[in-house]
């Protein structure tokens, strides 16, 4: 009777056991996370609300839809008809002459004690008047004192600002994917929210923007957090809310951040000159993938891969190459071709770096000049262009001819245009009709006879690349004979 009892009793203290095990687990597994209140108390008072108020454009007449009256004649008839055009309820629209002044929220934060404030640019573009609310509610006129559209940068002053408190900037290079980091900002109009998470990725290239390698990170971010300083556990601010990636308007669980190296950089140029110079190479780079790898002689994908080299560009006269692929600049690796534009972009105009440049198998070093990134829209781009001979169906499932005069252009010698494509590896490459081809397996082509020499030598056992010319653009894709 005893044993048994005995028995019975010990499933329970084995239960009890392990209960208390887990509870143990759990409370350590507590203690790990990072407790943010410490961070935000000694940060919150740096980070500002910035609204804008943008006047909109006075009509001048014709404003009310159906009816011949403007402003000035609606002033002249009676009080009585002139609420009823102008009011809520007018089946003519109200009055948009006298439309409310647009109105936008936003965040940001002050980075020196005499005011200086960070935050967006599509935050304060086309405002009238800023105000900037601090932490204890005060409500403080801001000036602005310069934008860069191009990293969606703006910089403003607060007026009569005076020792103010100011955030600690960190340095966004020193950030690994997995940290812990927290942004505060101004949600929907709902002032200092404070919402953490992970950096989820570095150095995203966006198509909007290449020249800020974005932080990718997990935190809450949603309409009125841009701007807002992000900020690792220090208590140092790493990165600027800038953008989210969403279907639905709201927080999906992609958000970036800029560099606060890049922003601090960009300030600094602000402030003491008013603008913003970036360097420039002049060159259309691609990504190399595994068949452009295996083509070009690399073991791996890695590199960015010219396609065009711009003419009178630094690019140029350095004696770089379409076809040459980057694999360092500065000793810096070239991994991925979006590593190359901040690197280029960061980099003062004037001065001069090394790349180390993959070209037909061996890896050279080439020295150039940096030049300043031209404004955009004023970027050089190359026209298709091409010369050649008579027309010639290849086995590849290409039917080209020579370039027509009104085509020809004297940026890019040679090539043929692509008449029809066919079934076969052309097609499968992604050759189009009304394509120039200037280059196959590494070999200029200047004529349909060239083109015909070229592809009967061509390699059967492996990949090819093939530059073509589509609308003003090289890009180099991967044929397979």
């Amino acid at each position: 009777m005893l044993r048994n009892s005995q028995e019975r009793a010990m499933p329970l203290a084995w239960v009890m056991g392990l209960m208390v095990m887990l509870l143990g687990a759990q409370t350590l597994h507590a203690r790990s996370l990072p407790d943010f209140t410490e961070l935000v108390e000694d940060n919150a008072g740096a980070v500002v609300n910035i609204s804008t108020t943008s006047a909109p454009a006075r009509s001048t007449g014709g404003g009310y839809p159906g009816l011949p009256f403007d402003e000035r004649q609606l002033d002249q008839l009676p009080e009585f008809f002139q609420d009823f055009f102008r009011g809520p309820q007018s089946p003519f629209g109200g009055n948009p002459g006298r439309a409310e002044p647009r109105r936008s929220m936003g965040s940001g934060f002050i980075v020196s004690s005499d005011g200086y404030v960070l935050t967006n640019n599509h935050v304060i573009e086309g405002a009238d008047e800023i105000v900037v609310r601090l932490s204890d509610r005060r409500e403080l006129p801001a000036t602005l004192v310069g934008t860069d559209p191009r990293s969606d940068m703006a910089v403003l002053k607060i007026e009569d600002g005076d020792d103010l408190p100011v955030v600690k900037v960190g340095q966004s290079k020193d950030l690994k994917v997995g940290e812990w980091v927290l942004a505060i900002g101004s949600p929907f109009g709902f002032d200092y929210t404070v919402t953490a998470g992970i950096v989820s990725a570095l150095g995203r290239s966006l198509p909007t923007e290449n020249y800020v390698p974005f932080i990718q990170t997990d935190v809450a971010i949603n309409p009125g957090n841009s701007g807002g300083p992000l900020f690792n556990l220090d208590g140092e601010v790493v990165g600027i809310n800038s953008q989210i990636y969403t279907r639905s308007g709201g927080f999906m669980g992609v958000s970036f951040a800029i560099p606060i190296d890049d922003a601090m950089n960009v300030f600094r140029q602000i402030r003491d000159k008013g603008t913003v110079a970036r360097g420039w190479l002049g060159v259309l780079i691609q990504e190399v993938n595994r068949d452009l790898a295996e083509s070009f002689g690399l073991q791996r994908p890695r590199g960015a891969l010219i396609a065009e080299v711009m003419s009178g560009s630094p690019a140029e006269a350095a004696g770089l190459k379409a076809g040459d692929i980057v694999l360092a600049y500065e000793g810096d690796e070239v991994e991925l071709s979006s590593d190359l534009p901040p690197m280029v972009g960061r980099t003062p105009v004037g001065e001069s770096a090394t790349l180390t440049v993959l070209r037909e198998g061996r890896e050279i070093e080439l020295n150039v000049e940096i030049g300043k990134l031209p404004e955009e829209g004023q970027q050089q781009a190359a026209a298709p262009s091409g010369q050649g001979g008579g027309p010639d169906s290849a086995p590849l499932g290409l039917l080209v001819e020579p370039v027509p005069a009104d085509l020809a252009d004297s940026s890019i010698n040679g090539g043929v245009l692509v008449k029809e494509v066919g079934r076969g590896a052309a097609q499968e490459a992604g050759i189009r009709p009304g394509d120039v081809i200037t280059e196959v397996h590494r070999q200029p082509v200047t004529s349909v006879d060239e083109f015909r020499k070229v592809i009967r030598d061509l390699p059967s056992d492996r990949a090819v690349s093939v530059r073509v010319v589509r609308q003003g653009r090289a890009v180099y894709l991967v044929m397979k004979p």
